[in-house]
C-alpha cells in the first residue's frame, strides 16, 4: 500500500492550493494521510473526492465544520501496519516516551502541528513521522511531505519530498475542474 502523508495545509491562509507536485502523489497513493490543520473544508471534500482511502484528524485551526467530520485521533491498519494519526503531540523533549504511553496499540503515529518533519522510534518501537508542510514552512528550508509503503506489517521506503518555494503557491482557476492545479 503507498501512502502519502501530509500535514497543516492551511489553505487558503498559506496558499491558494496544493502544489501539482503533491496533487499527483494523491492520485498516485493508495492512502493519503493528513494530520490536520486544514483551515478550509473545501480541501477536505477535494482530497475525499480525489484520494483512493483518506484517513485524517482534525487540528486546533480547524473550525466546526472540520471538527465536526474529523476525529481528534484517526486510526487504521493499512498493509498490516497499526496507524494512529493525530495533530498535536506536545513538545520534541520527551515525545517518543510520551507517544509510546499515549499509543500503546499503534505501530505508525503521524503527527503535524509544529511544520517540521520528524521521523523517530519509540521505545517499544512506535514509528512517529511529521510529514511537515507542503504549504508553509516556517523557518524550515523546504516545504515537504512524506510518502511510504505498509505491507505485511512492515512500513518502508519512508522518503520525505521537498517541494519547490514556487509550488506552494500553486492557483487553482474555478474552471479547472476537479481542483485539479494548473
Amino acid at each position: 500500500m503507498r501512502l502519502l502523508l501530509m500535514s497543516d495545509t492551511h489553505l487558503p491562509k498559506r496558499a491558494r492550493d496544493l502544489p501539482g507536485e503533491l496533487w499527483a502523489a494523491v492520485d498516485a497513493a493508495d492512502v493519503v494521510v493528513h494530520a490536520g490543520d486544514w483551515v478550509d473544508v473545501a480541501l477536505l471534500d477535494l482530497l475525499e473526492a480525489r484520494s483512493a482511502r483518506l484517513v485524517a484528524c482534525h487540528g486546533n485551526n480547524d473550525g466546526p465544520a472540520l471538527r465536526a467530520r474529523l476525529p481528534e485521533i484517526a486510526r487504521a491498519e493499512i498493509g498490516g501496519v497499526r496507524m494512529a494519526v493525530v495533530h498535536e503531540t506536545g513538545p520534541a523533549a520527551g515525545r517518543e516516551r510520551r507517544c509510546a504511553d499515549r499509543f500503546p496499540d499503534t505501530d505508525l503515529l503521524v503527527f503535524g502541528h509544529s511544520h517540521i518533519p520528524w521521523d523517530s522510534v519509540a521505545p517499544g518501537g512506535l514509528r512517529l513521522l511529521n510529514p511537515g508542510s507542503p504549504t508553509d514552512r516556517r523557518r524550515q528550508p523546504f516545504h515537504t511531505y512524506l510518502t511510504a509503503t505498509a505491507a505485511d506489517g512492515e512500513l518502508t521506503d519512508v522518503t520525505l519530498h521537498r517541494l519547490p518555494a514556487r509550488a506552494a503557491g500553486s492557483v487553482v482557476r474555478p474552471d479547472a475542474g476537479g481542483g485539479r492545479p494548473r
